[in-house]
């Protein structure tokens, strides 16, 4: 049995990916230092003789006894109010956590993929976004705590790959979403569901103009393991295409919840990309990869995993406590 290790698998991501590996007969390592994961996510894997979970921050060393096949290195916050709150662990994670899972992948000689994202890109003056496109990030402003921890774990990753002839693995993540997500963490999707099932009025920032680009989490998954098990090594984007305005998609989750609401507009905060939308031409030739999910029925499937929890879920689902974390 391969063995994979996931990091950040009691968050959105890491959770489904460890659900993928699972059922492909995969030993699987969970890791997260639970920042911003739950253990709610995985929970339904602990009775399982080929899940372990290790509760571990990966901007220490980092130590798996035996063979190890395969690193997935997920371990972020991903959402503008986690790495906003807590700027310097996300930084630390995208540089040391990287620096570490890579050392740890030349020990085991095993392959590893990291997790970009279409954030690398900053607020794109090139539109679709291919992967030759180097991106206009603004370094110092608040989302490049976020954006240069992205880009310096490609470059890092890639000097890895050159200088010691390390297995890796690059995926830009565009927007996706589906079961498990947090509500109310800052990204477009859970904050539009947040409000609409306690029945307030959906929060669209600047004019609505700026569009974005869904991909459903299975979609998503799918991509991502095909990548892994590829033999490229130039970073892939992973993301639908399927570009809609936030004005729009807002009008789009009134008509889904069908109650009695409307949409107010706020400043645009600093440096909010105005355009979103993945060039999935190399997915496409080299992994024979797209989504298949659309819109509409993974905004139900989401819809009606959130309509599910409980109300102390939902709350715990929507405040995490970074406290701890402030001063490091």
């Amino acid at each position: 049995m391969q063995k994979v290790l996931i990091t950040g698998a009691a968050g959105f991501l890491g959770s489904h990916l460890c659900d993928k590996f699972i059922a492909n007969g995969f030993h699987v390592i969970g890791m997260d230092n639970l920042i911003t994961g739950d253990l709610k996510n995985i929970e339904h894997l602990f009775p399982l003789k080929q899940f372990e979970f290790h509760h571990h921050d990966v901007t220490k060393f980092v130590h798996v006894p035996g063979n190890l096949d395969y690193i997935l290195h997920f371990a972020s916050p991903a959402s503008p109010i986690d790495y906003l709150k807590i700027p310097i662990q996300t930084l630390k994670v995208g540089s040391l956590g990287t620096h570490n899972l890579l050392g740890l992948a030349k020990e085991k000689n095993a392959r590893i993929l990291i997790a970009s994202t279409s954030e690398i890109y900053g607020d794109p003056l090139v539109h679709p976004q291919s992967e030759d496109y180097f991106g206009n990030v603004n370094s110092i402003g608040p989302r490049g705590v976020y954006d240069e921890a992205k880009r310096f774990m490609e470059a890092m990753t890639m000097a890895y790959h050159r200088f010691h002839g390390l297995e890796t693995r690059i995926v830009r993540i565009f927007n996706t979403y589906g079961p498990r997500m947090r509500l109310n963490d800052g990204r477009v999707i859970p904050a539009f569901i947040g409000q609409a099932l306690r029945g307030e009025d959906l929060t669209v920032f600047g004019d609505g103009l700026q569009t974005r680009s869904f991909c459903y989490i299975d979609d998503q998954v799918d991509g991502i393991y095909k990548l892994l098990m590829s033999d490229c090594i130039d970073p892939i984007n992973i993301g639908n295409p399927d570009e809609i305005t936030i004005k729009d998609f807002a009008e789009e989750i009134l008509k889904l919840t069908g109650v009695d609401q409307k949409i107010i507009y706020k400043p645009l905060p600093i440096d909010d990309p105005m355009q979103r939308q993945p060039d999935i031409t190399r997915a496409k030739s080299i992994l024979g990869w797209e989504p298949k999910v659309d819109r509409t029925l993974g905004m139900k499937l989401t819809m009606d995993y959130f309509k599910a929890l409980t109300k102390d879920e939902l709350f715990k689902a929507e405040h995490k406590d970074f406290s701890t974390y402030t001063r490091r």
